[in-house]
């Protein structure tokens, strides 16, 4: 009897031994479930065109196949300086593993929009000011006419301080994208020969995302004052797929390529609440961002 009680007491030391073992040869890097994360980076981007209605009391058209662009900062320190961090183009996510594989993320992607000046677009629609408005000088009704976005009192010499260009268009402070995402991850260390991924871990992640735009568009309309706050203007759709390396267990950098879809129907331009854009357009980011990933 004493033999039996012996080894089942032996036993037991062994199966737990066995399992302190396993528990810390396990890596860190092996589960993410239950783990914070958080990034921040900088990215560029490309749009493609975009006819853009303005509409008001005393006008209505579209500009038809806008071209526009980014407005990168470059290399700057105001990516980490706290005090100018929200002036480049910039992205902030900070989310949550539901399981191993997956998780969901809020997140701000904040870029910059900017209408190619130098452009002569099709307009379509009218214009009817009041004759004591600097803008009337573009009054007429417009029928797939071509303009130059720059025409005007400025660009002929004349006034600068009366600034009456057919239109200066931007979303530079920017066009905000406030989104949730959900994402894949899949550790691929093993292609590369990593056994150790407490040291370095590689990771493939792709996601789907959608939010709302809520951009402070800068906009000179036929000589009238701008509006220049933020509103909520309309929606967006993203999807996206990146490559992510983490070092030592905490620590990560993590490049992506991500495209999407915006619909604005409801852009503040002027000061008069009736003054309205509205468009849509397509996407697509380069982003590198740096994090950490932890549990609390």
């Amino acid at each position: 009897m004493k033999a039996k009680i012996i080894f089942f007491f032996m036993l037991c030391f062994s199966i737990n031994t066995f399992a302190q073992e396993e528990i810390a040869v396990q890596k860190y890097t092996a589960h993410n479930k239950g783990k914070f994360f958080v990034s921040w980076g900088g990215n560029r981007e490309s749009y493609s065109k975009s006819d853009v209605t303005f509409r008001g009391k005393d006008y209505n058209f579209t500009v038809a196949d806008m071209k526009a662009h980014d407005k990168p900062k470059g290399y700057h320190l105001d990516y980490i300086n706290p005090a100018n961090m929200t002036i480049p183009q910039t992205n902030f996510r900070l989310g949550y593993f539901i399981n191993d594989h997956y998780s969901v993320a809020i997140g701000w992607d904040h870029m910059k929009y900017v209408m190619t000046q130098n452009q002569t677009a099709n307009v379509t629609g009218y214009i009817d000011l009041p004759a004591d408005q600097a803008g009337s000088i573009h009054n007429g009704v417009y029928n797939n006419t071509p303009v130059d976005m720059s025409q005007g009192a400025a660009a002929e010499g004349g006034n600068p301080d009366t600034n009456t260009a057919f239109l200066m268009y931007e979303h530079t402070d920017g066009l905000n994208y406030v989104n949730t995402e959900v994402s894949r991850h899949d550790d691929i260390s093993k292609w590369f020969g990593l056994p150790n991924t407490d040291k370095v871990q590689i990771n493939l992640t792709e996601g789907l995302g959608g939010g709302i735009l809520y951009p402070k568009t800068n906009t000179m309309l036929l000589g009238k004052e701008r509006h220049d706050d933020f509103h909520i203007s309309g929606y967006g759709m993203s999807a996206k797929a990146g490559i992510n390396f983490t070092f030592f267990k905490h620590f990560y950098l993590q490049g992506e390529l991500k495209g999407g879809y915006i619909n604005m129907q409801d852009i503040r331009t002027t000061q008069r609440n009736e003054d309205t854009a509205s468009q849509e357009f397509f996407f697509f980011q380069r982003i590198i961002a740096v994090g950490g990933i932890f549990r609390i």
